[in-house]
């Protein structure tokens, strides 16, 4: 049965792995929902979110292919409940849009979204959330016209403390214990 998973991939910041990454997506026909790429808290080490559709024996699959990967550190795959997640999206809003009335600004209340920017033309609207939630807002705001919308990808950090957490330690140690090495043979 198809589920959504959010896979955590830890890497090197090496030239070309994201081709490599995706490329392993494409063979098995499965289309990323998502993906984010960000630096991880560990120096050196950055962190891929990608989320996909699929099967739990697809995902094991993908992971453990994704894991053989020259420059992958670690792959993990989560379901839902195993994390917690995020998107960022941005609309541009006329200006006019805000004359008739406090309706946009009502709107904005009520999703909790902000402003950012406000210009004689337009003004930068920012909700957080999830996918579902930037959706809805965007089918609110379309009547006043959007003259631009960007969702972010997610961004995730797993609920469970021990598997990453632990894992990251053991890298950073490794990392510093290299350096190490390098100096002394310098």
């Amino acid at each position: 049965m198809k589920k959504e998973y959010t896979l955590t991939i830890f890497t090197e910041n090496k030239i070309g792995l994201l081709h490599r990454i995706t490329v392993i997506f494409t063979r098995r026909h499965l289309n990323i929902d998502s993906l984010n790429t960000s630096e991880s808290e560990i120096r050196g080490i950055y962190r891929f979110t990608i989320v996909v559709s699929t099967t739990e024996t697809m995902v094991q699959t993908v992971t453990k292919q994704i894991e053989k990967q020259i420059g992958i550190l670690k792959a993990f795959y989560h379901t839902e409940e195993e994390i917690v997640y995020q998107e960022i999206a941005l609309y541009k809003v006329p200006t006019k849009a805000f004359a008739h009335g406090d309706d946009v600004e009502s709107l904005i209340r009520k999703f909790n979204a902000r402003v950012l920017t406000i210009e004689p033309e337009y003004i930068v609207v920012e909700k957080t959330g999830h996918k579902t939630e930037t959706q809805q807002l965007f089918r609110e705001l379309e009547s006043y016209g959007i003259l631009q919308f960007a969702r972010s990808g997610r961004i995730a950090l797993t609920k469970q403390i021990r598997e990453i957490t632990s894992y990251l330690k053991e890298l950073e140690q490794q990392q510093k214990e290299s350096e190490e090495e390098v100096l002394t043979y310098n």
